[in-house]
């Protein structure tokens, strides 16, 4: 029976009759109310009072470094970039984009009723053969997902020849930020560190986005910086009217050493600090010096500007002028994975909103789906043309199923969204090795290599196989697993259980036992646990 309901343009609101007006943020995020992108923010108690580290400047600030009381050391090793795509609302992601099968993989062929219940109908189901599946980035999705469309129009065919992933099956709670998804602060502790920030997001959140990091590694230090515009990444390194009194950036750093003197000079007039006192007093004036140390490494906003970047906006670039210019969710993307990529920033979080569109009708998903897709290829293709490898985690707070009713879209008969459904949730990471090649499978399953590429199954109507992992019914576990695997890539996956990383981990007490939930070897352009050569 086909279907006639309205259906929604890519930035309108999604209206549900069976949903109660949007009260919260995320609310408002999820149903496409509110932009994926939160208020500016300015400097914040967390980022005073945070570590960050920076490189030891050899000019103007080496005179006043005091490496016991003020860390300022340079990055000795570059880990992978990590960006993650927090599609608030529920988003479609098993089956009508990224397939899912049982036991045996991608390919174990469901029922037809539960690729039904995933929007395909028996004209367009998978099967053991390979039927409506494509493999051009590793990774099997299905041959019709807008979602590949989309990142096929941004990614080379260099980039996707370069790039593998996998798919966790995993239930997680429909309309909801209280999913614990995010793992950035995880990946921090796992050691990828940026030059001048930590992490960064697209929200003025804990997280960085809409749904939560596991309380347990929140680290209050390292608190993600908003970021979701080009004005955001130049504001990092602003230091306001100073760039219009003094033309020389080395002047500029000369009057923050002074601010760092005058304040130094204020703290020291009390006579009577306790041992904390002292402590905060040495903070202050260190993040003095490192806003110093940060202006003189970083006297040229334009580096960190992706508005400035021809490789991402231009008439070569990955987007076009209008296309920056007239998108949001461009703007956003291309901001975030500048920093990340380029090392400014370790990891970032980019939140896209209203992926809760179960709305009666296919095309409203669709062209959303799409458009997740090309700021997830736009991630892709500018790390191919940087030489750095990335890795991108897509996640959703719960899902969408279909009942059987049907929309023709481009063509074809697909089935139409109409309602949430944890059950038929998951989440998926892409691996780029732009130097390396294609990420190697890990070889766990001789008899079926590319089990590797599904960590867990559904079940023959399309439910998560709750059992098949500890990721499949608990989203902290879900994280862990995607820090193991990012571990893995550096080949320091033994290390996951250890002191100083993830003890209270819960994906097995060998590394034998953790092996079953990693998909890929280590990077080939990897070593001792880095990058190498450093892009």
């Amino acid at each position: 029976m086909a279907s006639n309901k309205k259906t929604f343009g890519l930035d309108e609101a999604l209206k549900h009759p069976d949903h109660s007006r949007p009260k919260t943020r995320r609310e408002f995020i999820s149903q496409g109310f509110k932009a994926g992108g939160g208020m500016m923010l300015g400097t914040s108690i967390f980022s005073l009072m945070g570590s960050r580290a920076h490189g030891i400047s050899d000019g103007l600030l080496n005179k006043y470094y005091n490496p016991s009381s003020c860390e300022l050391s340079n990055l000795t090793g570059r880990k992978i970039p990590f960006i993650c795509f927090d599609l608030a609302g529920g988003a479609n992601i098993s089956g009508s984009n990224v397939l899912v099968g049982g036991p045996g993989g991608q390919l174990d062929p469901l029922s037809t009723a539960g690729y039904q219940k995933l929007g395909l109908t028996p004209d367009i189901a998978p099967n053991d053969a390979g039927d409506f599946s494509d493999n051009s980035l590793g990774l099997l999705f299905h041959s019709e997902s807008a979602m590949l469309r989309g990142i096929q129009e941004r990614a080379s065919a260099a980039a996707q020849a370069a790039t593998n992933g996998a798919v966790i099956p995993g239930r997680s709670d429909n309309d909801t930020g209280n999913n614990p998804h995010n793992p950035m602060y995880g990946i921090y502790q796992a050691g990828l560190r940026g030059q001048l920030v930590q992490l960064v997001g697209s929200e003025n959140t804990e997280s960085g986005g809409n749904s939560m990091a596991p309380s347990m590694y929140i680290n209050p230090e390292i608190r993600p910086t908003k970021i979701d515009r080009a004005s955001d990444a130049r504001g990092l390194v602003d230091v306001g009217d100073l760039n219009q009194l003094l033309d020389n950036p080395e002047d500029v750093v000369a009057v923050m050493e002074a601010m760092k003197h005058i304040t130094d000079f204020k703290l020291d007039m009390s006579n009577t600090l306790t041992s904390q006192d002292t402590q905060l007093k040495e903070r202050i004036s260190c993040e003095y010096l490192r806003s110093a140390d940060t202006l003189e490494k970083y006297n040229d906003p334009n580096v960190i500007d992706p508005s400035a970047d021809p490789i991402i906006v231009g008439s070569s670039g990955i987007f076009s002028q209008a296309e920056f210019d007239g998108d949001r969710e461009f703007q956003k993307t291309a901001s975030v994975m500048k920093l990340v990529i380029d090392g400014h920033a370790g990891a970032g979080t980019i939140e896209m909103g209203g992926y809760d569109y179960h709305t009666g009708d296919r095309r409203t998903g669709e062209a959303r789906d799409l458009r997740a897709g090309r700021c997830i290829g736009a991630c892709i293709e500018y790390a191919m043309q940087k030489n750095t490898p990335l890795m991108l985690y897509v996640f959703s707070d719960g899902s969408v199923a279909s009942n059987g009713m049907i929309e023709m879209v481009n063509g074809i008969e697909k089935g139409v969204w109409t309602g949430d459904n944890s059950s038929t949730a998951a989440s998926f990471f892409l691996v780029i090795d732009p130097m390396g090649g294609r990420p190697a499978l890990l070889d766990q399953m001789p008899s079926n290599p590319l089990m590797h590429q599904q960590i867990g199954w559904m079940r023959s109507d399309a439910s998560v196989e709750t059992g098949a992992t500890p990721a499949a019914n608990s989203v902290n576990l879900l994280v862990e697993t995607v820090i193991l695997n990012y571990m893995a890539l550096h080949g320091e996956e033994v290390s996951f259980a250890n002191a100083g990383y993830f003890p209270s981990q819960s994906l097995g007490a060998t590394v034998d036992e953790r092996k079953r939930y990693i998909a890929f070897q280590p990077l080939a352009s990897v070593s001792g646990g880095y990058i190498t050569p450093p892009p």
